[in-house]
């Protein structure tokens, strides 16, 4: 069911079809090498897989899980507390590799792969200190690189279609940004929207190139065109909601993740996932090459 704003912006009421399985969902990703949708339960270090049943599978790869995608070449990394995880199989536990830094303060957060399989992903501070986080570029090779020493909570990114654009949220900014990418680097940082009191978390990119923003705090999910219009938001009955992803076999399922972290007031729904049918379909995840 949806209605529309003055102004013409769709309004969507996405529906619950999980408990509230999470203390601290993010970073849900559809892939159907690991059979449809897999997200993290961060702060309890466990990946969860929804079944074909509506049942969720959990697998504890540490003390964080703070983002999963897909291997170009089977299997899957993971984000842990600081750096990264690989398994060979879908439903295997993956090896460590060396951590990125040793400030135990740190951990990592969100991240995302461009069109040439190398992994965005991101930090932040335990106590959200400001400055304190980072931004990495890892390659399928394994080389690693700092893209933004600056950054207080690394959040979503994703890129365009066509690969000339990169949206990115850190959180504390209040905003979207937007990158030009030449000859695969992120260039020539731009505001792309920005809420004032807004604290945009995870996004996606959907095969137009418009932008799902999950507005935590705010119980919303934003999608805003190209060109800076917003084209619809998502209602939920949660306020803390932390990223979104299109999934389904057509891709035009939205998948929303939430979170009961640090509510002072009890929801019942916190933590559960949501999913609405939107008109724009998303696109293929893109994989780490690594």
């Amino acid at each position: 069911m949806s209605t529309r704003r003055p102004g013409g912006a769709q309004v969507l009421r996405a529906e619950q079809i999980t408990d509230a399985v999470a203390h601290h969902g993010e970073g849900p990703c559809w892939s159907p090498t690991w059979g449809g949708l897999r997200w993290v339960d961060m702060l309890a270090g466990d990946l969860l897989t929804l079944g074909d049943d509506g049942e969720v599978d959990r697998l504890n790869v540490g003390t964080v899980a703070a983002f999963v995608r897909p291997r170009s070449r089977g299997g899957y990394v993971v984000g842990l507390e600081r750096g990264l995880g690989l398994a060979d199989a879908q439903n295997g536990a993956p090896t460590p590799l060396p951590e990125l830094w040793s400030d135990p303060g740190v951990r990592m957060n969100e991240a995302g792969c461009d069109p040439w399989g190398a992994l965005y992903a991101g930090s932040m501070a335990y106590d959200a200190a400001l400055g304190g986080a980072t931004l990495y570029r890892i390659m399928p090779a394994g080389q690693v690189e700092v893209v933004l020493d600056d950054v207080t909570i690394s959040n979503g990114i994703d890129f365009s279609p066509d690969g000339a654009r990169a949206h990115y949220n850190d959180t504390a900014t209040g905003r979207t940004d937007v990158f030009d990418v030449v000859g695969g680097r992120l260039t020539n940082r731009q505001p792309f929207t920005s809420g004032a009191e807004e604290s945009p978390d995870g996004l996606v990119v959907d095969s137009a190139g418009n932008v799902w923003v999950a507005l935590n705090g705010d119980g919303r999910v934003r999608c805003v065109s190209p060109s800076g219009d917003v084209l619809a938001e998502v209602e939920l009955p949660v306020r803390l909601v932390t990223a979104c992803t299109l999934g389904g076999p057509d891709l035009r399922d939205l998948y929303i993740t939430t979170s009961r972290e640090n509510l002072d007031d009890p929801e019942p729904e916190a933590g559960a996932l949501f999913r609405v049918r939107v008109d724009v379909p998303g696109r293929p995840v893109l994989p780490f090459g690594g």
